[in-house]
């Protein structure tokens, strides 16, 4: 695996993924697809994980798609990299899609701490966190349009769902591109702190004191949401809801509240 495109560091239970090229502003080569893909791929499965904190070293998070690229393009040698990745098991299949969507599928909070760039590739792949944290001058844009293409690593279908679809072709016809507070009022970022790293820190060690039992299955009610019928999504959250109660994770948060302690978790399955 090309560890050094991207790194990976577990403390109690929170996972640090870093993209790391920031000589290059953090950007998309083959290397860094494919390291993206397999950390994601082994976090999906990572016992005792309790939330992840995605992020770029450096000033930026993500500028896009490595120039290199382009200038294949432009000379008509380019082509939509493959590589050898673990079997995808998802509706995501190919390997730029799945370096974004690997994070949805992770079953625990994932946290994005975005600063400096965001564009093009490099926004898609925050689109696959839960929650994105930004810093006031972080610059995000749909960019692909700049470059005659569109956007191919899921964000044709993720963006809509945050923003809406009117102001998602907006955005991907015009290649506008939106700082921290515009974001957060477009419901492209969830909140504009200073220092969005020490702020994804913080809050993914809050959510990794809570039972993880009710983290996973509420972020799995929560990502059904207006994807089925309302039906079925009241079904599930009686499902969750009966699974948990009286589980020894969900009294050990009771026992905690009430005796004004930590609370001592087992860990849920991977």
């Amino acid at each position: 695996m090309p560890e050094d495109r991207v790194t990976l560091e577990i403390v109690d239970g929170v996972a640090d993924v870093r993209l790391n090229r920031p000589a290059k502003r953090n950007a998309l080569d083959l290397a860094m697809l494919v390291a993206l893909v397999e950390i994601g791929t082994r976090l999906k499965s990572e016992p005792g994980l309790r939330a992840v904190v995605l992020s770029g070293e450096g000033p930026d998070f993500c500028a896009g798609l490595d120039f290199a690229a382009f200038q294949l393009m432009r000379d008509g040698r380019g082509t939509v990299p493959q590589a050898d990745v673990p079997p995808a098991d998802g509706p995501a299949r190919a390997l730029a899609q799945r370096a974004a969507y690997v994070w949805t599928e992770i079953p625990v909070p994932v946290i994005a701490a975005v600063t400096g760039n965001a564009l093009g590739g490099g926004l898609q792949i925050a689109l696959g966190a839960d929650i994105r944290i930004v810093a006031p001058e972080t610059l995000m844009s749909v960019m692909e349009i700049k470059w005659g293409l569109v956007p191919d690593m899921t964000g044709t279908q993720l963006l809509p769902e945050l923003v809406g679809r009117d102001v998602a072709k907006e955005l991907t016809f015009s290649c506008r591109a939106v700082r921290g507070q515009e974001a957060v009022a477009i419901g492209l970022a969830t909140r504009v702190v200073p220092e969005p790293f020490r702020a994804a820190l913080d809050l993914a060690g809050s959510v990794a004191r809570r039972n993880p039992d009710a983290v996973r299955a509420a972020k799995r009610l929560l990502d059904m949401a207006g994807r089925v019928d309302l039906a079925s999504g009241f079904d599930a959250e009686q499902t969750e809801i009966a699974a948990l109660i009286g589980s020894a994770n969900q009294a050990e948060a009771v026992n905690a509240e009430f005796e004004k302690r930590s609370p001592h978790f087992t860990n849920s399955p991977a």
